[in-house]
C-alpha cells in the first residue's frame, strides 16, 4: 500500500494500523518477524513513513492447533459426573497452544474422560483454572457447563482453597507474612509477568516451614489467581522459587530437576452435592529426595 499524506511522520507500526486492518499490536508482530517491507527494504516499528513509501506485508495463516484425545497416563485423585480433581506431573502443558499442540493434559482428558465442559471453548475442555507447565500438582477439572460456573465463582470469589509448597532461595526474614502487590505483564519481556503499578491485584500468604541455610521450604496460599503469581511474588521479595527458569538465578538447587513448585491441597464446595471436598498430595519424588538431601546437609 502507499503511503498518503496524511500518513507521512508517523511511525510505521501506526501507519499500518490506520490504513489496514491489522492492528498497532499485530503489526509490531509483523515488524519484529521481519514481514514487513518498505519501498522492498525491512524497517523497525520506530520507521517514521514518508508520503508514497511502498508498505507491503504478509499475514501468516494462523497456526492450527491440536486438540485430539491421546492415550497419555493421568494420575486421577477423584473424579464423578461433575468433577475431577487430578494430579498434574511437573512438564505437562494444561491446554494445547502455539508450540504445545499435543501431550497436553487436555488431550489425555479428552481420552479418559466422556465429558468435560464446553465453557472455555474446544481448546481447553474442562479447563477451570490452570497451574503452570513446570508445577506439580492438584488441579479441578469441570466435566459439565453447570459444574464449570459454579466451580469458576468460587475461584472468582475465593471461597476455594488452594495451597502449594515449594523451595524458594534465601532464608526469609519472617516465619509468615502477606505479599501484596499488583501483577501485570512485564513491558520488557511479554513472556514474563512483573509487580507494576496499574496491574491486577494479587495477594499470596506465606509460611516458613523448614530452614536449609541458603533454602527454605515454604507453604503458599492463594487469594487471586493472576498468571505466575507465586513466582511472581517470591522473586520480587527476593526469594524466587528454586529453579525456576524465568525468574529465579542460574545458581539452582543441585542437581537441577525443575521448578521446585507444587500445587500441594485444593479444596472446593462440590456443585452438585454441596458437600466440601479437600485433597492433599505430597510433592513428587525428585522434590521430596531434594528435600531429604537438603535435611541431611
Amino acid at each position: 500500500m502507499k503511503m498518503k499524506a496524511q500518513s507521512a511522520g508517523l511511525r510505521l507500526d501506526k501507519a499500518i494500523s490506520d490504513n489496514s486492518d491489522v492492528s498497532r499490536t499485530q503489526a509490531n508482530d509483523l515488524i519484529k518477524a521481519d514481514a514487513v517491507l518498505v519501498n522492498g527494504q525491512v524497517k523497525k516499528a520506530k520507521y517514521k513513513v514518508l508520503e508514497n513509501d511502498i508498505v507491503s506485508f504478509d499475514i501468516p495463516e494462523p497456526e492450527v492447533l491440536s486438540y485430539e484425545a491421546e492415550n497419555i497416563p493421568l494420575d486421577i485423585v477423584y473424579e464423578d459426573d461433575d468433577v475431577a480433581v487430578i494430579n498434574k506431573p511437573q512438564g505437562m502443558v494444561v491446554h494445547p497452544s502455539a508450540g504445545h499442540q499435543t501431550g497436553t493434559l487436555v488431550n489425555a482428558l479428552m481420552y479418559h474422560m466422556t465429558n468435560l465442559s464446553s465453557i472455555n471453548g474446544v481448546i481447553r475442555p474442562g479447563i477451570v483454572h490452570r497451574i503452570d507447565k513446570d508445577t506439580s500438582g492438584l488441579l479441578m477439572v469441570a466435566k459439565n457447563d453447570q459444574a464449570h460456573e459454579f466451580l469458576a465463582a468460587q475461584l472468582k470469589e475465593h471461597t476455594s482453597k488452594r495451597r502449594y509448597v515449594a523451595i524458594v532461595h534465601g532464608n526469609l526474614l519472617n516465619d509468615r507474612g502477606m505479599i501484596e502487590a499488583p501483577i501485570g505483564r512485564n513491558a520488557k519481556d511479554r513472556k514474563k509477568q512483573a509487580v507494576i503499578a496499574g496491574g491486577k491485584p494479587a495477594l499470596t500468604h506465606f509460611e516458613v516451614l523448614e530452614r536449609f541455610g541458603d533454602f527454605t521450604l515454604v507453604s503458599l496460599t492463594l487469594e487471586t489467581g493472576r498468571t505466575h503469581q507465586i513466582r511472581v511474588h517470591m522473586a520480587y521479595i527476593g526469594h524466587p522459587i528454586a529453579g525456576d527458569p524465568l525468574y529465579g538465578p542460574k545458581n539452582a538447587l543441585k542437581p537441577n530437576h525443575g521448578q521446585f513448585l507444587h500445587a500441594q491441597m485444593l479444596g472446593f464446595e462440590h456443585p452438585t452435592s454441596h458437600q466440601w471436598l479437600e485433597f492433599e498430595l505430597d510433592p513428587p519424588k525428585l522434590f521430596q529426595a531434594t528435600l531429604d538431601k537438603s535435611r541431611k546437609d
